[in-house]
């Protein structure tokens, strides 16, 4: 019996340490399972912590790319205005220019009649009666030419 009583010590401290040891597998689970909510709060605050950067750089560019945007805006409104500027004074200039075409065909057209070798010396006349000037070339005829011009050909 003491045998068996010994036998009930002997299991009795396995069983502590059966239990002590399953104490222990609890406790390093736990000291794990600590470690590793720890490590995925790190984590987590560190992936918080990127994302707001990462928020933050996005926000600075969507300013930086607005503050283009305005400038590029205020650009193309400059240069839309200036384009109309030159293109109304574009449109001066080629009336202006169809204008002078005109009077230089005109001119041109009178030049060839009063150059043709059909008339009197380039000059165009009207028989007429005699009038008096004395010494002067022109005392048979009267020297008459019409000028085709318009009113505001003296305004430029």
């Amino acid at each position: 019996m003491a045998s068996s009583s010994g036998n009930s010590n002997s299991s009795g401290s396995t069983l502590l340490q059966i239990s002590g040891s399953e104490e222990d597998l609890h406790r390093l689970m736990d000291e794990r399972k600590r470690k590793r909510m720890e490590s995925n709060r790190e984590s987590a605050r560190r992936s918080r912590m990127r994302k707001q950067k990462y928020l933050d750089d996005l926000m600075a560019q969507l300013t930086l790319l607005r503050k283009d945007n305005n400038q590029i805006l205020t650009s193309i409104n400059f240069i839309t205005h200036h384009y109309f500027n030159i293109e109304a004074e574009n449109s001066v200039l080629r009336a202006q220019f169809m204008e002078l075409s005109q009077r230089l065909d005109s001119l041109n057209h009178i030049l060839n009649y009063l150059n043709d070798p059909t008339l009197n010396n380039g000059i165009w006349v009207y028989e007429t009666e005699p009038f008096e000037t004395s010494a002067d070339s022109f005392t048979n005829f009267t020297l008459n030419q019409p000028i085709v011009a318009s009113a505001d050909i003296f305004q430029y």
